[in-house]
């Protein structure tokens, strides 16, 4: 029988980031370092030549230290960044869940907020109304979601972005340590949506320094180490790299 073809829903070549460091921060630190002849800045290289191919319907964890990399390769593979050199490429639509709170306005209400977070993520308004008494039910913040999001907690804020990222009809989710925020009963929700996606063949990027969590999510392990991808292949051959 012949096995189906797996097609690759996120391509990355060769790519390359660099950032530049300001190491002044005021009139009198870039007078004192012209006097003594310091450099008043320096570039920091992210990640230098990455390539990686995540085919649809796989869970991959990326993996390394703080400053390796990984949300800098999260950011390039969602759109928010672009690389200084190579390509990224996805297929279909992707929904990020990078930092708490990324993409709502303080001012807002959660319920505009849905909306608007939601417009972001690529739904169309109908499919945002059809959708939004299950993401509130979900968010379990109902009786605050007429409220400003400027007085949400963070835990308040995962729950709604959450919901929102996970009821988008998407095609990769990208999670960077997002459920570090919330308690444990929604947490075990959240991983309960993740083996359904998981099930319909989405594919999931995982970065976390939670390792169980890794291991109940991921069958495949990326490690990073100063930008370079140093491992790439099962899920525990990467987490004991990282674990050494």
């Amino acid at each position: 029988m012949t096995q189906p073809v797996k097609r690759p829903s996120i391509v990355i070549d060769g790519v390359r980031k660099t950032f530049t460091l300001n190491h002044a921060f005021s009139l009198k630190d870039t007078v004192v370092s012209w006097i003594r002849r310091r450099k008043l800045s320096s570039t920091f290289e992210a990640l230098k030549g990455v390539d990686l191919v995540v085919n649809e319907g796989e869970s991959v964890a990326i993996l390394g230290m703080n400053g390796s990399g990984k949300s800098t390769l999260l950011k390039l593979i969602s759109g928010v960044m672009e690389p200084d050199a190579g390509e990224v490429l996805t297929r279909g639509r992707v929904a990020g869940l990078i930092e708490v709170g990324a993409g709502f306005h303080p001012e807002l209400s959660g319920r505009e907020n849905v909306f608007l977070n939601a417009a972001i993520l690529g739904m169309k308004k109908h499919e945002i109304q059809a959708r939004y008494d299950e993401i509130v039910a979900f968010s379990e913040i109902e009786e605050f979601i007429d409220q400003e999001v400027k007085h949400y907690s963070s835990g308040m804020f995962l729950r709604l972005a959450f919901a929102v990222a996970i009821h988008v009809e998407l095609d990769v989710l990208l999670m960077d340590e997002i459920l570090s925020v919330g308690d444990v009963p929604f947490r075990e929700k959240c991983r309960q949506k993740f083996d359904e996606l998981i099930a319909r063949g989405k594919t999931l990027i995982v970065v976390s320094h939670d390792m169980e969590m890794v291991r109940e999510l991921c069958t495949r392990g990326v490690v990073i180490s100063k930008g370079e991808v140093v491992y790439d292949g099962d899920v525990e051959g990467a987490i004991a790299l990282v674990d050494r």
